[in-house]
C-alpha cells in the first residue's frame, strides 16, 4: 500500500520548495563575484588553507578521544539505550513536524502555494469518486447479507460429511461473495473516475491513490470478517461469543481504516493538494490517535482476554498448547502494546521504509497463525477418526487395529508439535529475529532437519514392527481365533519371546536414534561391554539366574500353568522370566524364586500321572475282601463320565499289602490319571473307598492303646483298680447312648450300604493339587 503513497510524497511540489530555489539563485550570483575579484579571491584561499590546517590538528588531536568515546558508548549502550535513542528520533520528528506545519499554515494563510479554488476542485473530483465507490460498496453489501444469510442456513442444515468441512465450505463462499463486493465496487469507483468525474478517460493521481487504497483496505477486512464473522456465528472459523468476535472485528476494522484511509490516502492527498509540512502534521495526529485508542482498547479487554485463554488452557489436551496459553495469557497486552508503538514509530519516522516491513510481517504472521490453527484443526479431526486395517490383516494380528489407534493420538501430538514449530519460526523469520530460510540451507540447519526426519521415521518404524510382533503373539495365544488351544510350552515361549523382542527393539532403537541425532555410540558400546563384564564379576548371581533360566526353558522343565516343586516351594507357576519364576502355592501366597535356588524341578504337569493310595485296614479283616471293595469302589468312580474321561487306565492297579503297621495292614492302589487330575481324582476315590469299607463292615483302625497290669509269680493277675459307679447313673448313660443311636439310625445318611447320596465338591483343574503329596 506503501508503494502508492511514496511517489506522492516525492512528486509533490509546493511553495517552500519555490522559495528556497529563489535563495540558491541569490547564492550562486554571489559566490560568482567573489571569484571574479582577484583581491577577494587571494584573500578567500588564505581562509581556507588556514581552515584547513586547523581542521587538521583539531582531527588528530580527538581522534583518539572520539575512538574510546565510541567504544565506551558501545559497551555502556543496550537495550534501553536503544530505546531511548528511538524515542528521541520520535519525539524530535513531532517537534519539527509541529513547526513545519506552523510555517506551512502560515503560508497558507498569506495565499501562497496552490490557489484554494484549485485544490477545492481537486477534493472536489476526488470526493465524487470516493462517494461513488462508497455508495456502491454499501449497497452491494446490503445484496450480500442475504447471500451470508442463506449460506449460514446451508450450515445449519443436515449433512453426511464432517461439520468441520461444511463450515469450512460454507466459509470460503461467504469470503468469495465478500471480495466480489469488493471487487465490484472498485469497479464502481474507477468507472465514475473514468467516465463521470474530469475529462473522460483521464483519472488523476489522487483518485487513483484511493482507489487503490479502497482496494488493500477493503481486501483485508474481508480476511478480518472471515476469520470472526460478527453477524453470522454459524459461518465464524474462531471460537469465539458474538459480542467477543464484533468486538474485535470492529477494532482491527478500525486501525486498518485508520492507517489505511488515512496514513496512506489522506496524507499524501495533502501533501499533493497544500502543503508537504501540513501532511506531516496531519499524519501526527492520526498516529497519535490510531495509537492511543489502540491502548485504550488493549488495557479495556486485558482481563477478558486473559481469563478466555486460561479457559482455553483448561479445555486443551495437548500440554504444550496449554503452556504457551497460560503464558500468552498473562503477556499478550505486552505484545501488543510493544507492537502499536512500533507501529507509530515507524509511520512517524520512516514510513516508507519501515511501514512495508511491518505491514508484510503483520500480514505473514496472518496468515501463518491461520494456516497454523487449520493445519491442528484438520489433525484433530483426523485423530479423532480411526483407521481401519484389511479383513486380511485383522484375521492374522487381532490387536492390530486396536494398538494402532491407541498410539495414534500420540503421533498427532508430536505432529502438533511440529506445526508449533514452524508456526512460531515462521513468524520470527517474518519480524527479521531470525532467518528461517537461511537456517535451512546451512549445514546446521540441514543435519538438525535430516536427522528429526531420520528419528521419526526410525521411531514410527520401530512402533509399527512392535505392534506387529504383539498383535502376531497376541493371535496365537488366543484360542478363540486360532482354533485350538495353545501348548503350555507355546504360551511360556511365546510370553518369554515377546518380552525379549521389547527389550532387543528398545535398545537397537536407542542406538541407532543416538547416532542419527550425532552421538557416537562407538564409546557406549565398548561402555557397555566393560559394564556387562563388571556387572558379570560382581553380580555373578544375576548371571546364573539367567543362565539357569535359559537351561531350563530349552529343557522344557517348567511352563505357564505347571504345578511344579521348586526350591522346596509347592504352586502354580504364574510368571516365567528369563531370571525367576512365579510360583502361587495352595494358601494363594506368591513366591518369586530365582533361578540360581533351583536345584531340582518337580513337574507334576508331564504326559501323565498316578493317584497312590495306602489304605490301613485292622488285623482281623479278610484282605481280599478289602481288594474287592477297593475294586468295587473304583468301578463306581469309573461309571461317572466327569472321572472317567481323566482316567487314562479302566482297571485299578493293585499293588497288594505294603506293610503290616502297628495298628493296620497297608493295601496300596493306583489310577493313572492326566496331568494335573491326580488330586481331584484321588479326592473322589478316597471318598468312595470310605463308604465302601463302612458299608462292609470293615475297620479302618486308628491307633490303639493295651492296657497291661502285669501278673504274679503264680501268673495271677492282680486286681484291677476299678470303681463301680452308681447303677442309676449307668441306666442313664445307657438310655442316652441308646437315643443317639436311634437318632443316627432314623437320618438319611445311616444307609452305609450305598454311596449315592454324596456331598457335591468342586475341584478345579488349574490349581487343585495337594501340599500331601
Amino acid at each position: 500500500m506503501t508503494s502508492f503513497s511514496a511517489p506522492s510524497y516525492a512528486g509533490g511540489v509546493t511553495a517552500d520548495s519555490v522559495e528556497k530555489s529563489e535563495t540558491n539563485a541569490d547564492v550562486y550570483g554571489s559566490l560568482a563575484a567573489l571569484i571574479e575579484d582577484p583581491k577577494a579571491r587571494d584573500k578567500l584561499v588564505e581562509e581556507l588553507k588556514s581552515l584547513s590546517n586547523n581542521g587538521q590538528t583539531n582531527t588528530a588531536a580527538n581522534t583518539d578521544e572520539q575512538n574510546d568515546n565510541k567504544i565506551s558508548s558501545k559497551n555502556s549502550e543496550g537495550v534501553a539505550a536503544s530505546i531511548a535513542e528511538k524515542s528521541q528520533v520520535v519525539v524530535e520528528s513531532m517537534i519539527t513536524t509541529l513547526q513545519g506545519s506552523w510555517e506551512a499554515l502560515s503560508s497558507l494563510w498569506q495565499g501562497s502555494g496552490k490557489s484554494t479554488s484549485e485544490w477545492l476542485a481537486d477534493l472536489i473530483k476526488t470526493s465524487l469518486v470516493v462517494a461513488a465507490t462508497v455508495i456502491g460498496f454499501i449497497l452491494l453489501r446490503l445484496v450480500a447479507k442475504l447471500l451470508f444469510t442463506k449460506t449460514s442456513r446451508f450450515v445449519n442444515g443436515e449433512h453426511d460429511k464432517h461439520p468441520l468441512v461444511i463450515k469450512t465450505t460454507a466459509v470460503i463462499m461467504a469470503t468469495i461473495i465478500d471480495i466480489a463486493v469488493v471487487a465490484l465496487a472498485w469497479l464502481a469507483g474507477y468507472g465514475s473516475a473514468l467516465l463521470l468525474v474530469g475529462k473522460v478517460g483521464e483519472i488523476n493521481v489522487a483518485e487513483t491513490l484511493f482507489l487503490n487504497i479502497f482496494l488493500a483496505v477493503e481486501f483485508t477486512k474481508v480476511i478480518i470478517r472471515a476469520i470472526f464473522s460478527g453477524r453470522n456465528e454459524t459461518l465464524r472459523l474462531v471460537p469465539m461469543s458474538t459480542e467477543n468476535a464484533r468486538q474485535w472485528s470492529g477494532f482491527l476494522s478500525r486501525i486498518i481504516s485508520l492507517i489505511g484511509y488515512g496514513t496512506l490516502f489522506l496524507v499524501p492527498y495533502i501533501a499533493l493538494s497544500i502543503s508537504d509540512s501540513l501532511s506531516e502534521l496531519a499524519n501526527l495526529f492520526i498516529v497519535l490517535f490510531t495509537v492511543i485508542y489502540a491502548l485504550v482498547v488493549i488495557f479495556k479487554t486485558k482481563n477478558d482476554v486473559k481469563e478466555h485463554m486460561l479457559a482455553a488452557a483448561e479445555q486443551s489436551h495437548f500440554s504444550v498448547n496449554n503452556v504457551m496459553l497460560r503464558v500468552l495469557a498473562r503477556t499478550w497486552h505486552w505484545f501488543a502494546i510493544v507492537y502499536f508503538l512500533a507501529l507509530g514509530s515507524a509511520l512517524l519516522v520512516n514510513s516508507d521504509q519501515a511501514l512495508p516491513i511491518i505491514l508484510l510481517a503483520t500480514v505473514k504472521t496472518v496468515i501463518v497463525t491461520l494456516v497454523g490453527m487449520a493445519v491442528v484443526a484438520l489433525l484433530d479431526v483426523a485423530a479423532n477418526h480411526n483407521i481401519s486395517l484389511p479383513p486380511v490383516l485383522n484375521q492374522h494380528l487381532s490387536n492390530a487395529e486396536t494398538r494402532f489407534n491407541q498410539q495414534l493420538p500420540r503421533v498427532f501430538k508430536i505432529l502438533k508439535i511440529v506445526v508449533l514449530l514452524l508456526v512460531v519460526s515462521s513468524i520470527l523469520d517474518a519480524w527479521h529475529v531470525i532467518n528461517l530460510l537461511e537456517w535451512m540451507e546451512s549445514p546446521f540447519g540441514q543435519h538438525v532437519l535430516t536427522s528429526a526426519i531420520s528419528v521419526f521415521l526410525i521411531i514410527s518404524t520401530s512402533m509399527m514392527i512392535w505392534i506387529v510382533l504383539a498383535s502376531w503373539i497376541e493371535h496365537r495365544l488366543n484360542p478363540e481365533e486360532t482354533g485350538h488351544m495353545p501348548s503350555a510350552r507355546e504360551k511360556t515361549l511365546l510370553t518369554i519371546f515377546r518380552n525379549a523382542i521389547a527389550i532387543t527393539i528398545i535398545i537397537m532403537t536407542t542406538m541407532i536414534v543416538l547416532s542419527e541425532i550425532g552421538i557416537n555410540i562407538g564409546p557406549l558400546i565398548a561402555g557397555a561391554g566393560v559394564l556387562g563384564l563388571a556387572i558379570g564379576f560382581g553380580a555373578q548371581k544375576l548371571v546364573q539366574d539367567v543362565i539357569t533360566g535359559v537351561f531350563i526353558q530349552l529343557e522344557n522343565a517348567i511352563n505357564n500353568g505347571d504345578v511344579v516343586t521348586a526350591d522346596g516351594i509347592t504352586g502354580v507357576a504364574e510368571k516365567l522370566t528369563i531370571r525367576s519364576l512365579g510360583l502361587r502355592d495352595l494358601s494363594g501366597t506368591f513366591h518369586i524364586i530365582p533361578f540360581s535356588s533351583v536345584t531340582t524341578v518337580s513337574n507334576y504337569m508331564r504326559e501323565f500321572a498316578y493317584h497312590v493310595g495306602e489304605y490301613g485296614v485292622a488285623y482281623r479283616e479278610d484282605i481280599d475282601q478289602v481288594i474287592a471293595k477297593l475294586r468295587e469302589a473304583f468301578a463306581e468312580l469309573m461309571s461317572e463320565e466327569d472321572f472317567r474321561s481323566q482316567i487314562l487306565v479302566d482297571e485299578l492297579e493293585v499293588h497288594g499289602v505294603t506293610a503290616l503297621a502297628d495298628s493296620s495292614v497297608n493295601i496300596r492302589v493306583r489310577i493313572k490319571t492326566l496331568p494335573g487330575s491326580q488330586w481331584g481324582i484321588g479326592r473322589a476315590y478316597n471318598r468312595l473307598v470310605k463308604y465302601h469299607l463302612d458299608a462292609a463292615g470293615i475297620e479302618i483302625p486308628f491307633p490303639h492303646l493295651t492296657l497291661y497290669f502285669g501278673e504274679d509269680k503264680e501268673g495271677k493277675a492282680p486286681a484291677a483298680p476299678l470303681r463301680m459307679v452308681d447303677e442309676v447313673e449307668v441306666k442313664e448313660l445307657f438310655n442316652a447312648q441308646s437315643r443317639d443311636e436311634e437318632t443316627d439310625s432314623s437320618s438319611p445318611s445311616s444307609d452305609k450300604s450305598t454311596s449315592a447320596t454324596k456331598a457335591d465338591t468342586n475341584p478345579s483343574r488349574k490349581g487343585d493339587f495337594d501340599d500331601a503329596d
